[in-house]
């Protein structure tokens, strides 16, 4: 069986190469990424505390979504073509009466066809990167990159030049020769530019590397297999245009869906976050025991009027999910008697305020509520806890989330993105994955191939 998969993989992979509009697609992708360092000259701000700053955060928006979208448009036709088609065409009836399992023979083809989209998006990336290298062009004094333009250039008239040599003297497809060409060709041309700067000097790699933006590229690569099972799916039983629709309605509504679904499943309203915690009574820093008393210092003054004997929630995220506090009642003894505070029912409360300007809170965990945790550097504060809507919640985990792999906005705002995200990230893409070929291998079991 192992074999079986192997050969219809590699099947696969070839035809998707060999399609033309697989080149056309590439071509009119790295075109676009040439295009894309002049049409992006609007000033989108001036600082230098990111990796990527003034104009060039539009090159990097408008980059990587053409190298988005000339993926999915790629994954949408190409399983069409390996599977639909297949089916009209009465090829698949060929495989599949020889025996090979409907489950294979799906798999198989995810796999060749999710290995060409991402040959394509790594091309494509490369491309991109040679043209964040270059920045953008606002005005005519910006002038051209030359070791950019001579390397890019090089690596394209090689491939091509070579894949046209190969198809008139031994019959090679040109498309699929040029494909596998390039693909090594414009990451070593990409590569060179990292170790050649202006001038042609050599400089060191980490001049010009920026870890942020690889992992930015690294997590739109993870998209693409998501996208191909998308669209594997929907080709078992949908036509080429309908694939395409279904494959942008959920590119779409997965980029939206934390707009839409997220912000109602999850109901609550950050305060303030907390910049640093002061210990000021509690013997063995847990927060659980009755009267312990921390000082929380906040990154600014509450957005929302605070008072003593209020209780306040705190937790990782600014959504209100995972809060370490659990639902309770308003604390309603007095706060100076030692007594109330003890014996009162267990609540997280407000016992003063501080500050120059009202930015430090000491809290009291009256009556010994049991906290998952005690408060942390980087967390954020509520006055009420979360509020969650099933429908909206439900609906929020079923659609696949591309917002997630979408990490455009942590670059262009200086945030550092943690590599422990992206490992995070690919689970979250395996995981749709395997959700995705179930499907798939579900809607074809039963489908008429003959």
């Amino acid at each position: 069986m192992f074999g079986q998969l192997l050969n219809i993989a590699g099947n696969t992979f070839i035809e998707a190469i060999r399609q033309p509009v697989y080149f056309v697609v590439i071509t009119a992708g790295w075109l676009l990424q040439i295009l894309n360092v002049a049409l992006s000259g609007y000033t989108m701000g001036l600082t230098d505390e990111s990796e990527v700053t003034k104009d060039d955060k539009m090159l990097l928006d408008v980059g990587l979504a053409t190298v988005l979208l000339c993926a999915t448009l790629l994954a949408a036709l190409i399983c069409t073509s390996v599977v639909s088609r297949e089916i009209e065409n009465k090829t698949a009836l060929t495989v599949i009466a020889k025996p090979i399992g409907r489950p294979v023979f799906i798999i198989g083809k995810y796999l060749g066809a999710t290995a060409a989209v991402l040959v394509a998006g790594v091309i494509l990336s490369a491309f991109f990167l040679l043209g964040l290298r270059q920045g953008s062009i606002s005005t005519v004094r910006d002038g051209v990159d030359v070791v950019v333009a001579t390397f890019g250039l090089g690596a394209l008239a090689l491939s091509m030049g070579v894949g046209a040599w190969a198809n008139f003297f031994y019959g090679w497809v040109f498309s699929s020769t040029t494909i596998f060409l390039m693909a090594p060709a414009i990451v070593l041309a990409w590569a060179g530019t990292l170790l050649v700067g202006e001038g042609w000097t050599l400089q060191p790699i980490g001049t010009e590397w920026k870890p942020d933006v690889m992992l930015t590229v690294a997590s739109v690569l993870l998209m693409l297999p998501v996208l191909s099972g998308v669209a594997l799916a929907a080709s078992t039983r949908l036509g080429q245009v309908m694939t395409i629709v279904v494959c942008a309605g959920v590119l779409l509504g997965g980029l939206l869906s934390n707009h839409v679904f997220g912000r109602r499943a999850i109901d609550n309203v950050p305060i303030a976050r907390v910049a640093a915690v002061e210990v000021l009574s509690d013997d063995d820093e847990d927060f659980l025991d009755p009267r312990d008393q921390w000082k929380l210092t906040l990154e600014l003054s509450p957005e929302l009027p605070v008072g003593r004997g209020d209780s306040v929630y705190y937790g990782p995220a600014p959504s209100g999910l995972r809060l370490a506090v659990p639902p309770h009642d308003r604390f309603e003894g007095d706060l100076g008697s030692g007594n109330d505070v003890l014996t009162a029912p267990g609540s997280v409360t407000v016992e003063r305020l501080g500050g120059e300007k009202l930015d430090e809170l000491t809290i009291v965990n009256a009556g010994g509520l049991e906290v998952a945790r005690a408060p942390m550097e980087g967390d954020f504060l509520f006055l009420r806890p979360t509020v969650y809507n099933p429908a909206m919640l439900g609906l929020w985990g079923i659609v696949p989330n591309i917002q997630f792999f979408w990490l455009v906005d942590a670059v262009t705002q200086g945030h550092q993105i943690p590599a422990g995200y992206v490992g995070l990230t690919a689970i979250y893409a395996l995981l749709l994955v395997i959700a995705l070929n179930g499907i798939a291998v579900a809607l074809f079991q039963r489908r008429e191939v003959g």
